[in-house]
């Protein structure tokens, strides 16, 4: 007897190291993003964190081995090869937070400089000028509250201001002729406009004047710098390309939606570099479709069927006869691909690393959809485990935004669940996009308890379908999606046996506080005004309902973080150990928002398994 007993143990213990085991390898999992083509269109730069850490490297357009170019301890964010192929421009985020720098370094990783202050300021790339001497960016250096456009000499460091910004701006383009830059001006959340600005000051045009609220995404220069392409949804619901014509006496025209569908919104689109074809990327229920369109005609045609549910990153190369993209999906790590145009052919280009990981028997989630309680149409993708039969325990996970969606991309903590036996359902509540800016506003200000009462919404679809076992369902989010995480344990505190809140907000005044300031000014339509509406954040603020809460929790949060400042965790963290709340607490001293280094993604996804493992009674089995 003691025997079996001892060999039961031991059996137990292998299973479980097994499965440990399994988790962090699916953490270790790469990805490659971000392709940007030399000029001579024969390599390709991009990140990838196949290091332990997001860096630049590069690899020929035909494939092979790639080489590493940065070798940092700071995570790189962004980068753009220069038109004149000597350089490359790239964006550092000091432990991982928003007061990123810009960096130039040659092709061979040689050469690094910074051109940027290197302070607290917050710097965002833009684009290189056609010449390659300069780098046009954004920056928060005249005011925090505020980003204003700037140019900066790659080879000198000095720099000048171009333009004073109101919000949030962020550079989509560079005229050919280097006289404009095409920009996005964010002063509110859900609502955007896009200019014209001449780089020598002397002009700055409203191209998208529009009743609020709209949004316009991608823009891009067409043949000339008097025509402009680009996404928006300012007449309409769903998202649609669009043109802007500029006349003789720069007075911009309507925008003129070109090509839309009703079943879907659009992405996100790409000029080739004669502004003759566009690769449009669209959102049908959360996957992509790809179509091309040929300028001169608009006529449309479908690309190719793609190994995975969603693509972006696209980047023509100079010479017009290729184009990157980066494919994924929940079963398929992001990489980049290569289409040789004019013809269907489309090959992996980099093979992101995945030992000991059969990717074919990653789960591909199931669309489910359902009503709110106020009839509204709500979906989210459900993962289930094949070595457990429903009912299952199941761990509703809610995105961040909360302008974001839930997508069937690769998550290796949902895969890692679903290897413990745990289902996870990431549902899409309103406030989500990607469905209409109708659906995109349905939470703001006060209308948030309506996403509030989603969550619990969520939970009973699953539990009446017999999906969830209602004794065994947990909740986890990350910023926004952490929010999410304390209002359902605070509103609802049944409903949940653990939850988990990644980098979340639970006090509304003190993220308004303590935030990025340009990122509490662009917040006040989407959350309430602190100036205003006090009383409305309050009672929106789960920290001012920490009494309810009888869910066991663990937190994670990054000690850099600077869009969800450390005092969120700190204060959640506070509050439940006064009052005897069994809660874990794990800070990254290393991370901004979100984790980005090997480790500690590993740390996080193993941390979370065993967590929702314990508490969901699913333990070592």
């Amino acid at each position: 007897m003691k025997k079996l007993a001892l060999a039961l143990l031991l059996a137990t213990t292998l299973r479980a190291d097994d499965l440990e085991r399994t988790i962090t390898l699916m953490a270790k999992i790469g990805s490659a993003s971000g392709p940007s083509f030399a000029p001579d269109s024969r390599r390709i730069a991009f990140i990838t964190n196949i290091s332990g850490s997001p860096q630049v490297w590069m690899i020929t357009a035909e494939g092979g081995y790639p080489q590493q170019v940065t070798s940092l301890d700071d995570p790189v964010t962004g980068m753009e090869w220069s038109p004149s192929g000597d350089l490359m421009g790239i964006v550092v985020a000091p432990g991982g937070g928003l007061n990123s720098q810009i960096y130039v370094v040659r092709p061979d990783g040689t050469g690094l400089r910074r051109l940027t202050a290197g302070g607290k300021e917050n710097n965002f790339f833009g684009r290189w000028t056609p010449d390659g001497k300069s780098i046009v960016f954004t920056s928060n250096q005249r005011s925090g509250a505020v980003t204003d456009i700037w140019i900066v000499d790659a080879t000198t460091g000095k720099s000048r201001m171009v333009s004073e910004g109101e919000g949030i701006i962020g550079i989509a383009e560079v005229s050919d002729d280097g006289r404009y830059a095409l920009m996005s001006q964010t002063k509110s959340r859900g609502d955007n406009n896009i200019y014209r600005v001449a780089l020598d000051g002397s002009a700055k045009t409203l191209l998208t004047p529009h009743t609020p609220p709209a949004q316009f995404g991608a823009a891009s220069f067409g043949a000339t710098s008097d025509i402009v392409y680009l996404t928006g949804n300012p007449d309409r619901d769903l998202s649609a390309f669009g043109r802007v014509r500029i006349g003789a006496q720069g007075k911009p025209g309507a925008f003129e939606a070109l090509i839309s569908r009703p079943d879907a919104e659009i992405d996100t689109f790409e000029l080739n570099p004669d502004a003759s074809i566009a690769v449009i990327s669209w959102n049908v229920g959360g996957r992509t479709e790809l179509s091309f369109v040929d300028i001169a005609t608009m006529k449309q045609h479908a690309g190719p069927k793609l190994q995975g549910d969603l693509a972006g990153g696209f980047e023509f190369a100079p010479n017009r006869e290729k184009l990157a993209l980066v494919v994924s999906g929940s079963n398929l790590p992001a990489d980049i691909w290569i289409m040789e145009m004019g013809t269907p052919a489309i090959k992996q280009l980099t093979h992101s690393p995945h030992p000991g990981v059969d990717l074919t028997r990653l789960v591909r989630p199931q669309l489910v959809t359902y009503k709110a309680d106020d009839g509204l149409a709500l979906s989210g993708w459900l993962y289930a485990p094949a070595s457990v039969k429903p009912p299952y325990p199941t761990v509703f996970s809610f995105h961040g935004g909360p302008e974001g969606q839930d997508r069937p991309s690769f998550n290796s903590t949902y895969q890692a669940m679903v290897a413990k036996g745990i289902a996870v359902f990431a549902p899409n509540v309103r406030g989500s996009s990607g469905f209409g800016k109708k659906f995109v506003n349905l939470d703001n200000g006060a209308l948030r308890v309506g996403s509030v009462r989603d969550i619990k919404a969520s939970v009973d679809h699953l539990v009446r379908t017999g999906v969830t076992d209602p004794k065994r369902a947990g909740v986890m989010g990350g910023s926004y999606g952490g929010y999410m995480v304390m209002a359902g344990v605070t509103e609802y505190p049944d409903l949940f046996a653990a939850g988990a809140n990644l980098f979340g907000i639970i006090n509304f005044e003190t993220f308004f506080k303590h935030s990025e300031p340009w990122m509490a000014a662009i917040s006040t339509i989407e959350y309430g005004d602190p100036a205003t509406q006090g009383e409305m954040l309050r009672s929106l603020s789960p920290i001012h309902k920490v009494d309810r809460i009888k869910t066991p929790l663990m937190v994670l949060h990054g000690a850099n973080d600077t869009n969800v400042p450390v005092i969120e965790a700190e204060q959640t963290v506070d509050s439940l150990r006064k009052r005897n709340v069994p809660v874990e607490y794990i800070l990254f001293p290393d991370e901004g928002h979100g984790w980005r280094k090997t480790p500690n993604r590993i740390t996080s996804t193993v941390s979370l398994v065993r967590f929702f493992g314990e508490r969901l009674g699913i333990g070592n089995e």
